[in-house]
């Protein structure tokens, strides 16, 4: 079973919070999402900084956004909101199967190395610019939780601007989760 569109038409900061302990399927790779980030309107949001590049986010909901940084990491993004704008951040996952292939991708062994942090995660599973802009379910799958993990909530982090707003969701306890502020809440 995948999630379906649907799942994805809803309020961002509820898709990301419900993305914790999804699992992300791409060719032999296998990992649970256990962190994410919440983007919409905000001053540090594509939809407003990025406004032609990132159309994606206000035109669809239930497909892949990818975009480079720094002109070297990839991004993978999944579009949120049937009436609005929206997009959540993968940030990181916790590998579950193919880790070989992730270890020849990232060039470590090292479990938690494998897929925490964004650029991290997309070089592990393989994920770039040619996934941007396809469906969710096709080439890409995201399974529903077995579990409903305990979630913690933080505020975004590497951005400049809305640093304040707590939209960054994280599972508590997790070693896989990324850098910055553990907890808040």
């Amino acid at each position: 079973m995948t999630l379906s569109a649907d799942f994805f038409a809803r309020d961002t900061l509820t898709v990301a919070r419900e993305l914790i302990g999804v699992t992300l399927v791409l060719g032999g790779c296998r990992g649970r999402i256990v962190e994410t980030e919440a983007y919409t309107t905000d001053a540090a949001s594509h939809a407003v900084t990025r406004r032609h590049k990132a159309t994606i986010m206000r035109d669809t909901w239930g497909h892949i956004y990818v975009y480079r940084i720094y002109g070297v990491h990839y991004c993978l993004n999944f579009t949120t909101e049937h009436a609005g704008v929206g997009a959540v951040l993968i940030r990181a996952v916790e590998p579950l199967a193919g880790l070989r292939t992730m270890a020849r991708r990232r060039g470590t062994a090292e479990p938690r190395k494998l897929a925490t942090g964004p650029g991290c995660l997309c070089r592990a599973f393989g994920i770039d610019l040619r996934f941007n802009g396809r469906a969710i379910g096709k080439q890409l799958r995201l399974e529903p939780r077995e579990h409903e993990p305990t979630i913690d909530v933080t505020p975004r982090v590497g951005i400049s601007a809305a640093r304040e707003l707590l939209w960054r969701f994280l599972e508590r306890g997790s070693p896989y989760v990324s850098r910055g502020p553990r907890s808040v809440s």
